[in-house]
């Protein structure tokens, strides 16, 4: 078994003195490790490919909050609809208009992020700046996606040793999610700001996060 747990309660407890949520990148991994996790204390555990994680749900307790952290493909929301607590990936407004159609068949508000495309990379997805703007209006004024629950902004840095591009990166999301909550001050539950992973959590910290995706410091490296 691969998991640090001694590195797992270090970074749990750093995080929560932060007031950061850990969310344990679990893709890839076998059940047990992510049953050891668990039985550690980890509630909350992100996976990037939809089959994946509908199994894992069925084989694993009934209290983990699953994240879907990765790229979600319009036809697979139904698969995760019934159970996901929060999918961090909505990148477009068609994958936004999906996941309210899904919410209305099962009369259950689904919790999102909408992500925003932050890094130099063109292989990364998400709206730009403006259009995340445009769709936060649309949603907190126009009265549209009754069964979506907006809860804040997910972005991805550039894969960069330039710290400072990665800093400045991250500090363009957090003044977006600023001004977006200044603007609608009712929207009580936008309020998660998910950015750094293993290699960038703790410069995300620093700059407003309030989730961070980590893997490969809890689980050990990928195949």
């Amino acid at each position: 078994m691969a998991v640090d747990l001694l590195a797992y309660a270090q970074l749990k407890a750093a995080l929560e003195a932060k007031g950061a949520t850990l969310i344990a990148v679990s893709k890839t991994k076998p059940v047990e490790d992510i049953q050891a996790l668990y039985d550690a204390g980890q509630r909350d555990f992100g996976e990037n490919y939809v089959q994946e994680l509908v199994q894992k749900q069925e084989q694993l307790p009934l209290d983990i909050r699953w994240h879907f952290i990765g790229h979600l493909q319009s036809n697979k929301v139904k698969m995760i609809a019934p159970f996901v607590h929060l999918i961090h990936g909505v990148d477009s407004v068609k994958l936004l208009e999906v996941v309210d159609k899904e919410g209305k068949k099962l009369d259950r508000k689904i919790n999102c992020l909408l992500q925003v495309h932050i890094a130099m990379e063109e292989t990364k997805f998400g709206f730009d700046i403006p259009e995340a703007r445009q769709a936060a209006a649309v949603y907190f004024l126009g009265k549209k996606y009754e069964y979506v629950s907006l809860c804040g902004l997910m972005g991805m840095a550039s894969f960069s040793h330039d710290l400072q591009l990665v800093e400045e990166e991250f500090k363009s999301l957090k003044h977006l999610f600023d001004e977006i909550k200044e603007v609608h001050k009712k929207a009580a539950q936008f309020n998660i700001l998910s950015m750094g992973m293993s290699g960038d959590y703790l410069l995300a910290i620093q700059n407003g996060s309030t989730m961070v995706r980590v893997g490969s410091l809890l689980f050990g490296k990928r195949a």
